[in-house]
């Protein structure tokens, strides 16, 4: 049996085991449709609808016949062609994702998955749910879930309101648009739940993934990137004014091509998120009746309502939103896509004894797959990540066994017409000053400078980065001005916060182009990203896209400086003059990342 046929079979054993614990609904004589619960007159019995239905199914852990993180891992994942378009950094397109996450959710027919490591319950998250509640009662059948940890929350009230929302509940459709004997529902997991006894708290589900009809080939659209639901991801404020402070990400959205054999996009994603919403340590959400009898629920639905509608008629969202229709049809790339994935890091052991060991065992891994890109290929390399760390993995005897830093000096140097450019935060753009103190400290040192100077780099400001005699050296200049070898870090000294005019927000993109291929998805490409958290995200070939994300590189270069320049090392003089934490957590960059390193967590940021 191949790969791909034991995940049919998987699948097919999942819903035999629904079908055999659940109970099949409420007895509906004939005559008697219009009792709860029962479907109208003229329903049928679809047998695509009920498969669908069973597959759908939540199920606990000591419920699952297989190891369901095994069956993600083993399975041959093919390559696909695909319809596809990149959302980048421009304000623009962070309003067209905001318009269509929520055009694909009030249009979708069938089926919503979804599943998001930070679910804020502002504006966004509000009317997110308001638009889950009318897709349930319109008959769409949906499954949510949120990470436990990015997404905490003492009760999940509004969560647990939404669940409520499948009382009112429609019933399914057919490809044809008729009427089934299955009604749709609200199924709402907490991924890895905190509250479970001995939960690996560490292991988190990274994801940000919405996949609308995915079975069915003309309507399946999946979205994947680095965008979270927040308004701290799609640069306006609660009134609908521009808010130019926020993250700067980038996301895929993709089509089917229809009559792709055997295995198109849509199926493919929304089976990869059943392994992840089948996850032995997830846990399903209950609504209270207290809580329902109180009206909780029913001021929890209200208020999501209101907020779908304020939403959606704020002008800046209006327009995005009323321009949908043509920006969902035209204008796609043609691509060649290949799903990849971190489902083992959910279960690894050793996950840093056996970090090599680990890397091997998942051939969908995207850590395995970026490994298996010949050296000799792409010249052009580029990576944006907000937190990219160069690997660095050792045995049990202390002895080093990866070095990403060695591997990337070791390529340049065996491909002389070769590039690589990365671009990531600086102390003034980051939200996390504690992994910006590795990448300042010891990503960018280790891939530019000797050993000498990587040393001299670590001694107090006042001995290395305020000391002319390192900066203003001929070796320096050489080392940070490597003609094939550049690091960008974003922000410039006409920041608002320096006393400028511009705002240069947070960067939050995560991909890689190559040429004319490349990845887009979930991942930081550092050490939580690769050994602990699950990610996911889709490689391409194609050059159109590809090239949209190089115009999105080139935009994100503008507002950046070259770690090691002049420009740069005033530009973090300037941070330091800053009051408050900014200031202060740039000044001790050096402290914090030695801390980090004396204490073990420099690779668990």
């Amino acid at each position: 049996m191949t790969k791909f046929q034991r995940f049919l079979a998987v699948t097919l054993l999942l819903w035999l085991a629904g079908c055999a614990s659940t109970p099949s609904g409420k007895d509906c004589p004939a005559g008697t449709q219009k009792l709860p619960d029962c479907p109208p007159l003229g329903a049928i019995e679809d047998p695509f609808i009920t498969s669908l239905y069973w597959q759908r199914l939540w199920q606990s852990g000591d419920e699952h016949q297989v190891d369901v993180v095994d069956v993600g891992v083993d399975l041959d994942i093919p390559e696909q062609n695909a319809r596809a378009k990149f959302l980048g950094a421009r304000s623009e397109d962070a309003l067209n994702s905001l318009a269509a996450k929520i055009w694909m959710i009030e249009n979708a027919e069938h089926t919503i998955d979804a599943t998001y490591y930070i679910f804020k319950r502002d504006l966004i998250g509000e009317a997110m749910l308001g638009a889950l509640c009318n897709a349930v009662q319109r008959g769409v059948d949906i499954r949510f879930m949120v990470d436990s940890v990015g997404s905490i929350d003492s009760t999940h009230s509004g969560l647990k309101a939404l669940e409520t929302c499948a009382d009112d509940a429609g019933f399914m459709r057919n490809a044809q648009g008729q009427l089934t004997t299955k009604k749709a529902r609200i199924q709402v997991v907490v991924f890895n739940a905190v509250s479970n006894v001995f939960v690996k708290l560490n292991r988190r589900s990274h994801d940000k993934l919405l996949v609308v009809d995915g079975k069915f080939p003309d309507r399946a659209m999946v979205m994947t990137g680095g965008r979270n639901v927040s308004l701290s991801y799609y640069g306006i404020n609660a009134d609908g004014s521009p808010n130019p402070d926020t993250y700067m990400d980038a996301e895929i959205l993709l089509r089917t091509v229809l009559d792709e054999a055997p295995y198109p996009v849509g199926a493919l994603t929304e089976n990869y998120y059943t392994i992840l919403f089948m996850f032995d340590d997830n846990k399903r959400l209950s609504p209270s009746r207290t809580a329902e009898s109180l009206g909780i629920y029913a001021s929890k639905r209200e208020k999501a309502q209101a907020a779908l509608s304020k939403l959606k008629n704020l002008p800046s969202v209006k327009k995005h939103l009323d321009a949908m229709p043509v920006y969902l049809e035209e204008d796609w790339h043609q691509a060649q896509i290949l799903l990849a994935h971190e489902l083992d890091n959910l279960t690894n052991e050793r996950i840093f004894s056996g970090a090599v060991e680990n890397l091997d065992k998942n051939e969908n891994s995207i850590q395995y797959l970026l490994r298996q890109i010949p050296g000799r290929e792409f010249k052009k390399r580029r990576i944006v990540s907000p937190y990219l760390f160069a690997a660095q993995y050792y045995d049990k005897d202390g002895n080093i066994v990866v070095d990403g830093a060695r591997n990337v000096r070791e390529w340049l140097e065996n491909h002389p017409d070769a590039t690589l450019e990365i671009i990531t935060n600086s102390v003034l753009t980051s939200d996390n000053f504690s992994a910006q103190s590795v990448i300042d400290m010891n990503m960018a040192p280790r891939l530019l400078l000797s050993p000498e100077l990587q040393e001299a780099w670590l001694e107090s400001p006042d001995d290395s980065e305020l000391n002319p005699e390192l900066v203003e050296s001929e070796e320096w200049k050489k080392m940070v001005n490597h003609p094939r070898l550049q690091i960008y870090e974003t922000g410039r000294m006409d920041d608002r916060l320096l006393g400028g005019d511009v705002d240069y927000g947070k960067l939050h993109a995560k991909y890689i182009v190559l040429d004319d291929a490349g990845f887009v998805g979930t991942t930081n490409f550092d050490d939580r990203s690769g050994l602990i958290n699950n990610e996911m995200g889709f490689f391409f070939y194609s050059k159109d896209l590809a090239d949209d994300l190089h115009a999105d590189f080139e935009l994100l270069k503008s507002r950046s400086y070259l770690w090691g320049s002049p420009e740069w090392l005033e530009f973090r003089r300037r941070v330091f003059e800053l009051e408050g934490l900014k200031g202060n957590t740039a000044k001790s960059q050096r402290g914090i990342y030695k801390t980090l390193r004396a204490v073990g967590l420099d690779r668990q940021l």
